[in-house]
């Protein structure tokens, strides 16, 4: 049994990766319902939450049915964070995570996110500051290094671990490679081999097939994996994953039915939470993974974007379920 503290995961959990304007409450939401075990916000700057930035704020937005969920923080700044932590810990998530991960030059610019990477000293600091000041288990998000020249996982890992962190989500790629290239994961075998890490270990980066999670599973030997890209527009990668590992056999592709009910429960839970215009702006992104591998709907795809009420675009899907019935969905 996997554990964060006292929360217990299962035997080999899926957790869905923090993802800026992709992990909300409405992606969380379908995410959860197709069997993710664990899930983080987006990632929330602590100065804008000391700031009350109303952006900020709505981040912290979270819902009975999530949990376990993670809020997760960035931030360079010792007392920022450590106030942006006694914050997030009012709203009683379940976990406090901190991103050591985000490649994103504004961010790192900032000395957050990634740019971290290159203070590790300012980590362990950051770190800590954030453990004494909050209640709930703290895990951290990172990546291998700031590049090729500086890879320092193994030392980050014991360090954290050190001050006291209760599990540890590592990306196998440096900070330099952005998502470029092959995330390597015999580094983060390394981390949980060393029998000074008694911390759970979750790997990230690349995985986006049941066979390879499964075979990631059993050449590296992490406590769980971290799903991000390949969820987004596809959330049935969770329950996917975990049918192939406990049969060996590969769930059939969802139904045309199936990806329409979950990107209308999706779009609708979306314009609740947004608004009509960003709720339906920001679901733009996701229909593409929704309806790939079907013939002929680049017609409706493309409308898809172009509408701007819901009643128009809820009015589609219920056209293109009629449409595309019995349409052969590849998996």
């Amino acid at each position: 049994m996997v554990k964060i503290g006292n929360i217990e995961l299962g035997e080999f959990p899926l957790l869905l990766a923090p993802m800026e304007d992709v992990s909300d409450p409405p992606f969380r939401a379908v995410c959860k319902d197709n069997g993710a075990d664990l899930m983080y916000t987006e990632f929330i700057s602590s100065e804008g939450l000391i700031r009350d930035a109303i952006k900020s704020r709505k981040k912290l937005d979270i819902f009975p049915y999530e949990k376990p969920i993670g809020i997760q923080i960035f931030g360079g700044d010792e007392e920022a964070m450590a106030m942006s932590a006694r914050i997030v810990d009012a709203t009683q998530p379940d976990i406090l995570d901190i991103n050591y991960g985000c490649p994103v030059k504004k961010v790192v610019c900032k000395g957050a996110g990634a740019g971290v990477l290159r203070d590790i000293p300012l980590m362990v600091r950051l770190t800590q500051a954030v453990v004494k000041s909050t209640s709930l288990p703290v895990t951290v998000k990172t990546r291998l290094g700031w590049d090729d020249s500086s890879i320092n996982i193994e030392e980050v890992a014991e360090r954290l671990q050190d001050v006291g962190i209760k599990a540890l989500s590592i990306h196998g790629r440096t900070r330099a490679q952005l998502y470029k290239g092959e995330a390597d994961w015999t580094l983060i075998r390394k981390v949980k081999e060393n029998p000074r890490i008694q911390i759970p270990i979750f790997g990230n980066g690349d995985i986006d097939t049941p066979e390879k999670a499964l075979e990631y599973k059993n050449q590296y030997g992490v406590d769980g994996i971290m799903i991000g890209r390949a969820a987004i527009g596809y959330p049935w990668i969770f329950n996917e994953i975990k049918h192939f590992m406990k049969t060996g056999e590969k769930l059939a592709a969802p139904s045309m039915k199936q990806r329409i009910e979950v990107a209308r429960k999706h779009l609708k839970f979306s314009v609740e939470w947004k608004g009509e215009k960003t709720g339906i702006l920001e679901m733009r992104r996701h229909y593409t993974s929704y309806f790939r591998n079907i013939p002929n709907i680049k017609p409706y795809r493309q409308k898809l974007v172009e509408f701007e009420a819901y009643e128009q675009v809820d009015e589609l899907l219920c056209e293109m379920e009629q449409e595309f019935m019995n349409a052969f969905v590849e998996a």
